[in-house]
């Protein structure tokens, strides 16, 4: 098997994922930036701020988020994204969409996997009783009348 090109995966899978993960939590409460990175490294996702914040800016010119600035001064104010009522209809379509997948994907390829055969031997460290020994390779079975 070759090796996974770790660009490709994220511009083509992962980037999804993602969008759905901040619009989940947008229906929670508002979201700012630096809460979302640190939620997505937590799910092992090493995302930077260099592809997160043009991601929300996409998400906002899509319509499904909102932002405001915090007040006060400063060039660094915090911008909180809240789910817009178009997101949120999107984000019941990607629930839909995700549980559907989650079946096939996940429910039906473990229901058709190879089970590994069952271990029907007992472990070394428990020792039979005398009874269910084998019999001495060199004794011949005794036959019945």
């Amino acid at each position: 098997m070759t090796t996974l090109d770790a660009k490709l995966l994220t511009r083509e899978i992962l980037l999804g994922f993602w969008k759905v993960h901040i619009l989940h939590h947008a229906a929670e409460h508002p979201i700012i930036g630096q809460w979302v990175l640190s939620e997505l490294r937590r799910h092992g996702y090493d995302i930077s701020p260099g592809t997160l914040y043009p991601l929300l800016k996409r998400m906002e010119r899509n319509g499904w988020l909102r932002s405001e600035i915090a007040v006060g001064k400063g060039p660094r104010r915090r911008r909180y994204y809240h789910l817009t009522s178009r997101g949120a209809a999107v984000l019941n379509v990607l629930r839909e969409t995700v549980v559907e997948l989650h079946r096939e994907v996940v429910e039906e390829a473990a229901a058709h996997a190879p089970r590994k055969p069952l271990r029907l031997e007992a472990p070394a460290s428990v020792e039979l009783p005398a009874a269910k020994k084998a019999a001495p390779a060199s004794r011949k079975p005794r036959r019945r009348p």
